[in-house]
């Protein structure tokens, strides 16, 4: 795995062994990139589930003003860290290590927003839509920013349906797993 384009192209990032974090490939990431690609100079990200960091630092890399990390997994947690001290960008970086929930919830109270929030919770687990939810509750995502949300194929995003301001614009599938992009309207 590696960084895809920008001030740290080509650098390779560390994954940690064993299968309880699950990175988002090359491939995917660069599909990904090139479909939020005019969100992302200047902007402030907040990437959820972080595993290796690879997605926040991706963004960093592409000019991002600052990315927010959230991950509570000891492993997956060294690894960011790790990747973000290789990769000279820790600087630009905020590490919240606990719980998701949590981790909204201290964002929201501070009144913080991201032109881009990325999530790749655990598959299967039907944490999309609580934490979309929560997302939508605390208005973390600016007017006019974008969520990418990586969920596995068999993922029912209708729950979107009932928060007003968000809807998917696009949606990519693989074989494994899929990605939603969502935006949000402005609020009057």
């Amino acid at each position: 795995m590696r960084v895809i384009a920008g001030s740290v192209r080509s650098l390779p990032l560390s994954v940690p062994e064993g299968k309880d974090i699950r990175p988002t490939t090359d491939r995917y990431k660069e599909t990904v990139f090139n479909i939020i690609r005019p969100y992302i100079v200047g902007s402030n990200v907040l990437d959820l589930f972080s595993g290796t960091g690879s997605i926040g630092i991706e963004a960093l890399s592409r000019g991002a003003a600052r990315c927010v990390f959230v991950e509570n997994h000891k492993t997956a947690i060294i690894c960011i860290e790790k990747n973000l001290n290789f990769t000279k960008l820790f600087e630009k970086a905020e590490i919240m290590k606990y719980d998701y929930s949590k981790a909204l919830m201290d964002l929201g109270n501070h009144g913080i927003q991201f032109d881009l929030i990325y999530l790749d919770p655990p598959f299967d687990q039907g944490l999309e839509e609580v934490t979309i939810s929560q997302i939508h509750g605390y208005d973390l995502l600016k007017d006019d920013g974008i969520m990418v949300c990586e969920s596995s194929l068999k993922t029912d995003m209708s729950f979107l349906e009932g928060l007003k301001t968000y809807e998917i614009i696009k949606e990519r599938s693989y074989n494994t797993c899929k990605f939603s992009f969502i935006s949000k309207t402005k609020t009057m």
